[in-house]
């Protein structure tokens, strides 16, 4: 009997932990963190090498994540997921790896900022155009401020190819963050 009762105690307590709005923060981070490194697997084993620049997986559990947890998250999941996906595949490449950084972790504040202030959609339509303005420059500083090489990236030549992961991004991610916010019961955080 009285380990039923110890049983039950623990059950609950562990359902009163993951209730717990830190711990949703926490493992949602995770969560997404793992997605920001499996999306893109997926992606390049059914469209082959180029498929993360044209439907930028990571980008989605990035901006996922600032939009249901905040920029914290957001920036956490962008640099796990960049060093763990280079650790465990090669992908970005070394030389890529610091600008990819710099671009997720852009869009991740960008999106938690601008989703103080407007709807999900609004939000996410201007961290896309400032975000791309913001990673020129950081490219533009990069390249001619510190000298350092391009390894072919251009920003024009990123939106032209990621229109698919762009169309993916204002179709997905603000639905699947409101339907995360709503199931975890964080509309009011």
């Amino acid at each position: 009997m009285m380990e039923k009762v110890e049983t039950i105690k623990k059950q609950k307590s562990i359902t009163e932990m993951l209730s717990n709005k830190k711990a949703k923060y926490i493992i949602g981070t995770i969560l997404l963190s793992g997605m920001g490194i499996a999306l893109p697997r997926v992606f390049h084993m059914l469209a082959g090498n180029s498929a993360g620049a044209t439907f930028l997986p990571m980008h989605i559990a990035v901006l996922i994540a600032a939009f249901t947890f905040g920029a914290i998250s957001g920036s956490v999941v962008a640099g796990s997921s960049i060093v763990f996906s280079y650790l465990l595949t090669g992908m970005p490449s070394l030389a890529r790896l610091p600008y990819m950084l710099m671009e997720l972790l852009l869009y991740a504040i960008l999106v938690s900022l601008f989703n103080k202030k407007f709807n999900a959609y609004v939000s996410l339509i201007a961290t896309i155009v400032l975000g791309r303005i913001l990673y020129a420059g950081v490219l533009f500083v990069a390249i001619h401020g510190m000298g350092l090489p391009t390894y072919g990236i251009s920003v024009i030549e990123s939106i032209k190819v990621g229109l698919p992961g762009i169309a993916i991004q204002l179709i997905c991610v603000p639905f699947v963050a409101k339907v995360m916010k709503e199931r975890l019961d964080l509309k009011n955080d």
